[in-house]
């Protein structure tokens, strides 16, 4: 932990939730092209309208200083941005920052995971929904498995506080996978979460109705092999956690889908570009590059702009609800 900062007042939305976690995505590129994720060719933002690294770290600076104990690094795939390392280093030195995290599809661990480890990152999220190379391939149209289990295995040699592999199970794709995906990360003596598929962007290598695998579907296939108990394991995100029977490996269920969470959220995040996203699954956002720019070293300002934004932040998301206007943006440019 890193020392105390004199803080502002903390955030609180208008529905009384005290914001603590934000989640800074330091780019919308990849170097692969998860079909969930993202189109297949793909458009990113030109380098004009993509915050700067002293910008990202200026946001990220401001946020601490009103009390967010908790800043997840995401993308696109993080470590793709160049110089990211001085990014993770500057922010890993905040003052009042308990955890700094981050989420990769783990193609750089293998020649990254000492530094990361060095800036000051606690937590990595790797990104698996496969352990079947051509069926990996198919997921992320190019990904190299055995390049990310060798980035696994440098990250697990660093000792980080918890890894995490995150596994988004389609129907008809992975779902044959879900007791692989556990066993592996039994195997490993790390924790494993399965995500359902968010409806975020358009896809056309798939229909979500059809391919949407929820975790109740997930957990059961579990639990007819495996004992699963309720565990209290504070994280930063909305994972809901169980121990194993005879496993030192915990498994997590995120069901953004099919168990809304968002009575307890604690978390915003901030876009590549600067938009201020106060819902993973709404458009009620805040311009933070305009701010940056028009006025550079106004810290104040910002931190004022930020927690004004608070009270634009709505009560729950709402996902596949025909009456309410479903997001277009795709989770590489929300910051996954």
């Amino acid at each position: 932990m890193n020392a105390p900062v004199n803080q502002a007042p903390a955030l609180i939305d208008k529905h009384g939730r005290h914001i603590d976690y934000v989640r800074l995505s330091v780019t919308d590129r990849c170097d692969f092209r998860c079909v969930y994720c993202m189109s297949e060719k793909m458009t990113f933002l030109p380098r004009n309208q993509v915050l700067t690294l002293e910008e990202i770290h200026q946001v990220a600076r401001a946020f601490t200083r009103l009390g967010v104990k908790k800043i997840r690094l995401t993308g696109g795939e993080p470590l793709v941005r160049k110089n990211v390392l001085d990014l993770v280093q500057n922010i890993g030195a905040l003052p009042g920052l308990e955890e700094l995290l981050i989420t990769t599809n783990g193609s750089h661990l293998e020649q990254m995971a000492p530094a990361l480890k060095a800036a000051g990152v606690t937590r990595i999220n790797i990104s698996v929904d496969s352990l079947n190379r051509d069926t990996f391939r198919q997921m992320t149209r190019t990904g190299d498995l055995d390049q990310v289990l060798r980035g696994i295995e440098a990250a697990r040699a660093q000792c980080f506080k918890t890894l995490r592999l995150n596994a988004v199970i389609l129907k008809g794709r992975n779902d044959h996978e879900i007791l692989d995906l556990l066993h592996y990360a039994m195997a490993l003596g790390i924790n494993i979460a399965y995500i359902e598929e968010m409806p975020l962007g358009e896809v056309s290598d798939h229909d979500r109705l059809e391919t949407t695998c929820s975790n109740d579907e997930v957990r059961a296939v579990i639990e007819a092999r495996h004992q699963l108990t309720p565990v209290t394991m504070k994280t930063a995100g909305p994972s809901r956690y169980y121990r194993i029977e005879g496993s030192d490996s915990r498994v997590g269920f995120i069901s953004p889908v099919s168990h809304n969470f968002c009575e307890s959220c604690n978390r915003v995040r901030v876009t590549v570009e600067g938009r201020l996203l106060l819902c993973l699954g709404n458009e009620h956002s805040v311009d933070l590059r305009q701010l940056l720019r028009e006025q550079p070293g106004n810290e104040q300002a910002l931190m004022d702009t930020i927690r004004t934004a608070m009270d634009i932040k709505p009560l729950r998301h709402h996902f596949y609800d025909k009456d309410a206007p479903q997001v277009v943006r795709f989770m590489n440019m929300t910051g996954g």
